[in-house]
């Protein structure tokens, strides 16, 4: 058998039985009326994964964003997301003394122009198998509130309606 392994390993490649590690990829997030708003850029990192957020069209002021628990993103509320993916069974919010769910993240801030630029690191998540996989079996997704996310309010931030959403799969940028 240990001969085997030599010609095994680059065959099971070639059929694609072994998944090739995804270490980048992009989100496309629309608005309720199916609108691009851009993309944001997941890139595994060894503290978590970077995510670089280039938006445009999204209302003025600070919004919450996070990391939700399936990856369907149906208009117009988007509740198709289902909760943040919280895999560990934390309670909501950055500031909560007990720690957070893995899909909570910082606010973003859109510009008077619509846009945002910005990077956010995500420290409980990754792209590599395992618990606090993205890829889990219903998928994640990324999806932005009409508010600010206060941090402790149970069970989502009291941050507001969803305003748009992206569904994260394994498409590789």
């Amino acid at each position: 058998m240990k001969r085997l392994w030599p010609i095994l390993i680059p065959l099971l490649l070639l059929t694609g039985c072994m998944e090739e590690e995804i270490k980048k990829l992009e989100v496309d997030i629309h608005n309720e009326v199916g609108d691009s708003l851009g993309k944001i850029e997941l890139q595994e990192q060894a503290k978590g994964v970077m995510m670089k957020i280039d938006l445009d069209g999204l209302p003025p002021g600070e919004h919450g964003i996070h990391i939700h628990e399936k990856n369907q993103c149906d208009p117009p509320d988007f509740e198709s997301a289902g909760n943040h993916f919280n895999p560990d069974k934390k309670e909501h919010g950055l500031l909560h003394p007990k720690g957070a769910h893995a899909g909570d993240l910082p606010n973003i801030i859109v510009g008077d122009d619509g846009k945002v630029k910005a990077d956010i690191l995500a420290p409980s998540v990754t792209l590599k198998e395992g618990k606090n996989s993205l890829f889990t079996k219903k998928g994640t997704s990324i999806v932005i509130t009409e508010e600010k996310d206060d941090g402790m309010t149970q069970p989502a931030g009291d941050s507001g309606e969803r305003i748009a959403c992206g569904s994260i799969t394994k498409k590789k940028k």
